[in-house]
């Protein structure tokens, strides 16, 4: 059984950045593209940013683009999500997901518990 946890959510100020980080266990991690997605109150999950099984291919919904960068690294079983330039709507809980890659949540097989961002003055 997948196990993902997420680390790195918090307070942060606009403008701001914050490291995401999501742990991975139980499983074959480097076989696998995984994804970020997160979801504000009131709000459906949306997808934020995907990373293919080697670390060669990224995608990213445009509301991050050019702020936010995902990476992984396969000998730690984790993946991150790196954030810029931080935004008062970027303010969500943030799940990381492993699966087949893109921007579909359908797409993924395991999730973690999520961590909770809030970008507040």
């Amino acid at each position: 059984q997948v196990r993902l946890v997420e680390s790195g959510g918090g307070l942060v100020q606009p403008g701001g950045s914050l490291r995401l980080s999501c742990a991975a266990s139980g499983g074959t991690f480097s076989n696998y593209a995984m994804g970020w997605f997160r979801q504000a109150p009131g709000k459906e999950r949306e997808f934020v940013a995907a990373i293919s099984w080697s670390g060669t291919g990224t995608s990213y919904s445009d509301s991050v683009k050019g702020r936010f960068t995902i990476s992984r690294d396969n000998a730690k079983n984790t993946v991150y999500l790196q954030m810029n330039s931080l935004k008062p709507e970027d303010t969500a809980v943030y799940y990381c997901a492993q699966g087949r890659g893109g921007g579909r949540g359908r797409n993924y097989d395991y999730w973690g518990q999520g961590t909770q961002v809030t970008v507040s003055s």
